[in-house]
């Protein structure tokens, strides 16, 4: 009985010790094609993968200064120009204007810069509401 139980143990080890999975090899191709792709993507959608959170105060001089921060959160597109656009709110919510303003900074993947704007907006402004419209891309290898 004890020599079944010692056989059987010994079974039980050697197959579940064999190992029937291949080591997958890194595929260098497969990657690059697949970097390009994702590259492709960020370039063509920066909106998509740039956010922006600002705040907004008023000046002695009754301008709207609005500071906010973009985030790049692409993984291998560098964002620069950003074309944001600035919509002006009352406290109902009745959009009163907007604006466009072009932010002449470079952005690296997963980095966030800080921007600063001055704008005169019309009389009865509650908030001030931002989007990003389009950036120039560039993938660097």
């Amino acid at each position: 009985m004890k020599q079944l139980i010692a056989v059987l143990f010994a079974c039980t080890a050697i197959i579940a010790c064999k190992n029937d999975k291949q080591e997958k090899k890194f595929n260098e191709k497969t990657y690059e094609e697949n970097k390009e792709s994702l590259a492709d993507k960020e370039k063509n959608s920066p909106a998509r993968f740039l956010t922006v959170d600002n705040r907004d105060r008023k000046n002695l001089i009754g301008q709207t200064v609005v500071i906010g921060h973009l985030t790049n959160n692409a993984t291998v597109c560098t964002y620069k120009d950003v074309e944001i656009k600035l919509s002006f709110y009352s406290k109902t919510g009745v959009k009163l204007d907007e604006g466009i303003e072009t932010i002449y900074e470079t952005i690296p993947p997963g980095e966030k810069i800080k921007f600063k704007t001055k704008y005169f907006s019309p009389k009865g402004t509650d908030s001030v509401a931002i989007q990003v419209l389009k950036a120039g891309a560039e993938v660097k290898k």
